[in-house]
Parts: C-alpha cells; structure tokens; sequence
C-alpha cells in the first residue's frame, strides 16, 4: 500500500472514531495503529539501502553441452 494511502485512511478513521461509542472507539484506534505501523514500515523500508544481488558466470559444464540446437 501506498503510504499517502495509509496516512489518508488512519486520518478517516480517527475522525470517525471521535463520534463513535466507546467500544466501536477503541476497535477503530486499534485499525488506526495498524496503518500507523504500516507507515512506519514503509518509510524505514524506503530509506534502507539493499545491495545489488551478485551475479555469477553459469558452470562450463552448461555452456558446452553436446547435441543442443
């Protein structure tokens, strides 16, 4: 998901949380916290740096197979 997305749908949520009975309350700020976790998820996983996979050769053996078109 996209985080504007999920920031977007967390603001909805609280907003209608603040009209909500106590019990629907607190079910709808426990959804807040998972789209705030996945936000949070999203931007540390965004500012992580990956190494590029390295390639290696095939084995000879591949390479000079007898009886191949």
């Amino acid at each position: 998901m996209d985080e504007d997305f999920c920031r977007e749908q967390a603001q909805r949520i609280r907003t209608l949380a603040e009209r909500a009975d106590p019990f629907t309350r607190r079910r709808l700020l426990a959804l807040v916290g998972r789209y705030d976790a996945k936000v949070s998820g999203l931007s540390r996983a965004s500012n992580i740096e990956r190494p590029l996979p390295v390639r290696t050769a095939p084995p000879a053996s591949i390479l000079s197979g007898a009886g191949e078109a």
